[in-house]
């Protein structure tokens, strides 16, 4: 799995993808328009906290938690038949701190499932 670096990829995901919202994370996806397999070189994920959430140190212990998430459920969401590979953004709340990490797990599978929804829609 390779990670999202640039400035400009984060924009371009925030303005021209698609954004889920939960309680504890907010996932953005922007479908690649070419990309046909969806082996895993084709997600690219990034991670932020902005400075909200709080202190350096709680915002790098969100974006660990968010990297151990993605590295257990992008792969098995994206070897499914159907979903494209993308630019996969995960941005921590303040609660994604503390929260359980079956929550945090649980978030990131309701918000995948449906941007993946909200896609299809949209290339049909």
């Amino acid at each position: 799995m390779t990670t999202v670096k640039k400035r400009a990829d984060f924009v371009r995901a925030a303005q021209s993808g698609f954004k889920k919202v939960t309680h504890n994370i907010v996932v953005q996806y922007l479908p690649h328009e070419t990309a046909q397999e969806t082996s895993e070189g084709k997600i690219r994920t990034g991670f932020t906290a902005s400075r909200k959430t709080g202190n350096a140190v709680r915002r790098n212990r969100i974006k660990r938690r968010l990297r151990a998430l993605a590295r257990e459920i992008l792969p098995e969401f994206f070897a499914e038949d159907g979903v494209r590979g993308g630019d996969v953004i995960l941005i921590g709340r303040y609660r994604a701190a503390e929260a359980p990490f079956g929550e945090l797990r649980r978030d990131l599978r309701y918000a995948l499932k449906k941007l993946a929804q909200a896609a299809e829609v949209r290339d049909a």
